[in-house]
């Protein structure tokens, strides 16, 4: 097969793994895609997961390739704050929650850091169509506020509620108080409860 026609086959997905390579062409010959990464023609992200080199001019590209190189997961944790606006920090890597094991990758496309939730806590996920017009799974602000205290039990003072910086703006006037309510309730935890409490005291909600 010839680098062209793949390309035109396989560049729409923004990022493909072996799987769906081997879905269009049965018989395509898995060496290909070690000789045209050495050639610079593709990008690896990880195990069997690739990308074309221009792909990552795409708008959000890297929020793309953090959905689909592990899955199921959702951006969550810092990147999600950040992304809401709900913290100032501008965050390096992109941080996302998981039910399979905790998992960090590096490529190209940038740092890729996945934490291990439990099943019954892979919930507070939405669809978030970004300037790209691709899909990508985000959590909603509430869930990321409570994957990172639950995920991060240091967060357990009132002036590490403090530390953490939350735009009071944000949480005063645009959080769902409702939602995080029923998603605390959901998850059943009662060191989460007593963090939720100190954050409700810190910015005076």
């Amino acid at each position: 097969m010839d680098f062209l026609t793949f390309r035109e086959r396989m560049c729409p997905l923004g990022c493909f793994n072996i799987n769906q390579v081997l879905l269009w062409e049965r018989d395509f010959d898995r060496s290909n895609l070690t000789r045209w990464c050495r050639k610079g023609l593709l990008v690896k992200l990880r195990n069997e997961y690739y990308a074309f080199p221009e792909f990552k001019q795409a708008p959000d590209a890297a929020r793309f390739v953090a959905n689909r190189i592990y899955s199921p997961s959702y951006i969550s944790l810092h990147s999600a704050l950040s992304f809401y606006g709900m913290i100032p920090e501008e965050v390096v890597q992109i941080t996302s929650v998981t039910t399979l094991k905790t998992a960090k990758f590096q490529n190209t496309f940038g740092t890729f850091h996945y934490q291990n939730l439990k099943t019954n806590l892979y919930f507070g996920y939405e669809i978030k169509t970004l300037p790209g017009g691709r899909g990508v799974l985000f959590a909603t602000p509430e869930k990321a506020l409570l994957d990172l205290l639950y995920l991060n039990p240091y967060y357990k003072t009132e002036d590490d509620m403090e530390n953490l910086r939350l735009d009071e703006d944000y949480m005063q006037n645009e959080l769902d108080w409702d939602r995080l309510a029923d998603f605390t309730e959901k998850i059943g935890s009662k060191a989460l409860d007593n963090r939720v409490a100190k954050m409700i005291k810190v910015y005076n909600i």
